[in-house]
This record gives structure tokens, sequence and C-alpha cells, in this order.
């Protein structure tokens, strides 16, 4: 392994047009580590914390001029001479550096970029590709795509609460049928929302945002559109849908709101709704059903569906192992969703999917609303076997590069591939 010679933060463009960061870790021997980070639509009081200028004047106040300077002169200096292997230690060493519990100072965006970079960096100077770098000999199972093909709450303007509907390819062999059925499925889907005069306009992850009566028929659509691809919904195709609850939450009533039910819910109505909706429907995963401090909503539904569906945690968790230790103690959840943006670093990354596998957690590695080309979490799901991914439709460069990823490293472990696992 050689040493860290340089380390370079620029500023880039996400798939919003906002400011992202983008870092080259260069080793003694000429190698080039190059990573870049994703943000979400709304920064959650539990992640880590992004560091951006809040300048109005410059990108509408989210510029990361201070973030890249950071690395460009703090960070870079503290790991010239570090041996680039060393990724827990360089790790520890720049949350130490910050010194802040939600590394602020610094900046997640900042750690984390150098983080992924330092890896990348690493693998190259081992001739090995990142998944293998990281995982090992057993890092071979393709993940489950979850696709979010219908886009609703805040990653659309249109009429739909729930903020994601996405298709689960299970009864694919491999991860390229997997993909293939997805497409298939997406464009039928574009085809009968256009047979029915609705926009075929899409959402910040790629997924088409028409204005439909209400999430009931965005359901309606997806499996209408899994069988004119000749598919079964709930056998061959799963649905899963992502609430993110905490914004359909009226913080005064402590109530939840929804379009298709006049009046607001409070929690054990909203229990009752999701029993009914998945008495209704082909639903076999739910992310986010509640507010993030809903725990005895949380817990009930767990207990009461958890040995039939996924029940999955992340505005409840954030990829923070605080958070995940309470929702086990509680039994709050039985899945989670892995950002690692919301923690800061690849070590800390890899430590809360460890920790959620331990007390049988089904692991989630996930894209942002505000993504980069980097393809970083695809070589995790494979690395950690995390066995179901989430990055988005099966169109937008920001999303297919994770994809096309995922077809190459298939391709490449040959007979040794396996896929799925996750549920």
């Amino acid at each position: 392994m050689s040493q860290i010679a340089k380390v370079t933060a620029r500023r880039i463009l996400d798939s919003r047009g906002n400011p992202t960061i983008e870092v080259d870790v260069l080793t003694t021997a000429g190698i080039i580590g190059r990573a870049s980070v994703a943000s979400g639509i709304v920064p959650l009081k539990y992640e880590a914390a992004e560091l951006r200028d809040n300048d109005p004047l410059k990108y509408f106040g989210k510029d990361v001029s201070r973030a890249v300077a950071n690395i460009n002169k703090i960070i870079d200096e503290k790991l010239q001479g570090i041996y680039v292997g060393e990724q827990s230690y360089i790790d520890s060493l720049m949350i130490s550096l910050d010194g802040t519990p939600d590394k602020s100072h610094l900046g997640a965006n900042s750690l984390l970029a150098v983080s992924l970079a330092v890896a990348k960096a690493a693998a190259l100077s081992t001739g090995m590709p990142l998944h293998r770098y990281i995982g090992g000999i057993n890092a071979n199972v393709l993940p489950v795509p979850m696709m979010n093909i219908l886009n609703g709450g805040k990653h659309a303007d249109n009429s739909l609460d729930f903020q994601e509907f996405m298709i689960l390819p299970f009864g694919a062999t491999s991860f390229g049928e997997a993909l293939r059925m997805g497409v298939e499925i997406y464009y039928h889907l574009k085809s009968e929302l256009k047979s029915a005069g609705h926009s075929i306009n899409v959402g910040d992850e790629g997924g088409f945002a028409p204005n439909l009566k209400n999430n009931e028929e965005a359901v309606e659509f997806l499996i209408k559109s899994i069988e004119k691809a000749g598919l079964k919904p709930g056998n061959d195709i799963m649905i899963a849908i992502d609430a993110a609850a905490d914004s359909l939450f009226n913080e005064k009533t402590k109530k939840y709101h929804l379009s298709s039910v006049k009046n607001e819910l409070n929690s054990k109505q909203m229990i009752d709704y999701w029993q009914k909706f998945l008495e209704t429907y082909p639903v076999s995963s739910i992310e986010d059903p509640f507010h993030s401090n809903d725990w005895e909503a949380w817990t009930e539904l767990n207990q009461s569906l958890g040995d039939k569906i996924q029940i999955v945690g992340d505005e409840l968790y954030v990829t923070n192992p605080e958070r995940l230790i309470l929702g086990i103690e509680k039994a709050a959840a039985n899945s989670i969703i892995i950002k690692p943006n919301q923690i800061g670093t690849l070590t800390e990354t890899i430590n809360t999917v460890f920790l959620a596998k331990k007390y049988g957690y089904n692991t989630i590695i996930s894209h942002r609303s505000g993504e980069t080309e980097d393809t970083s979490i695809a070589e995790l799901a494979v690395a950690l076997n995390t066995g179901l991914i989430k990055t988005g439709s099966p169109t937008r460069g920001e999303r297919t590069a994770k994809y096309n990823q995922l077809l190459r490293i298939e391709e490449s472990l040959g007979n040794q591939a396996r896929f799925g696992m996750g549920m």
C-alpha cells in the first residue's frame, strides 16, 4: 500500500443541480481514487450534518465552498503520509478532527467524500474492485433492486402523499433479469399513465409523477403495469411503499394527513389504515409508515405484521447506530435503510450494517434524491451482501450508473454470483 500524497476537493453538481463535493485522493504511487457524495432533499434531525455555506447570493445558500476548503486545507494536511489502506484509522482521525457529535464542523459531506475516495484509491492499489476490497471473497450477492417508478411526496410536485412506489423483481434469477423486468414494467407504466391522460413527467428519482386521485390509485397503476408485462404482482414482482410519514405528520395535532382520507388519523387509526392497505394490495415492504418518534405505533405494526412484510426504518434510524439500538430494544422494525451520507464515513456505514444484521434486520443500501454518477453504493451492496438496493428508476444517468455497475459486477463474478437474499 502506498501513502496518501494529496487530497483534493472540488465543487460539482448533483442531479438536482445543487452543489456537492467530489474528492480525489492521490497516492505516492500515482494512483487516484475519486468519489462524490449525494444529498437528501431535507436534512433530518438525527443524521450527520452537511456543511453548506448558507450564502443566499450563491447557489441559493447551498454552496459547499467551506466544505471544499476544509478538505483542501485541513484534511489534506492531516492525511498526507498515511498508508491509504488504513481505512478505519483514517475515518476515526477525520471524526476526531471534526470534533462534533454530528460532524457539523468539517461537514459529513466532506468526511464521506474523502472516506470513499480513500477506499477507492486503496482498492486500485491492490488491483481489486471496490466490492472485493471491502467485502473479501464472500462479496458475491447481487441485490434485488427496489425500483422507484412512481414518485410522490417531497420528491414530486403532485397529489400523491407517499414518496415512493417501488417494484421488487423477486421472481428473477439474476440481477440482469431483474433489471429487464423493472425496465419493462416502467415502460408499461408510462404507457398506462399516458393512455389514461396523465402526465408522464418524472420526479427527483426518475419515477413518473402524475396527479392521481390518491395513493391507492398509484398502486393500482403499478399492478396493471406488472400484469401488462406478463408478470404476477405479489409473486414475480413485489410492491414496496416509502410513506416518508414525517412529512404526513401534523406536529400540532399529532395526527397524520392523507389526501384519500377526510379526517386526520391518530396513530391507532394509521395502524388500521396500513393493515387494511396490506389486506387489499400485494405490498411486501413499507418504509417509514409512521413519524420517526411515534415509537409505539412502529412497535405495534411490527408485532402484527413484521413476520409477513418488511417494516423499514429510514427517517427512523438515519443510519445512526444509537437510533438503531433504540429501535432494536423497542422491536420497532425489521429492516433498515443504509445511506452512507447519513452517518458520514465508510467505516461507520459498514459497522451499522453489521449491527443491523447481528439483530436479524434486512439491510437496504440506498441512494439519495440528489445523486451523482458515483457508483459506490452499488459496490457496497455487493461488498456487504445486503441483498437489496434502492437507487431509483431505471432511467436518468445518476440512477442507471448504479444499475450498470451492478451488471458489470455480476458479469465479473460469473458463476460465483448469487442474486437476492433480501427477504
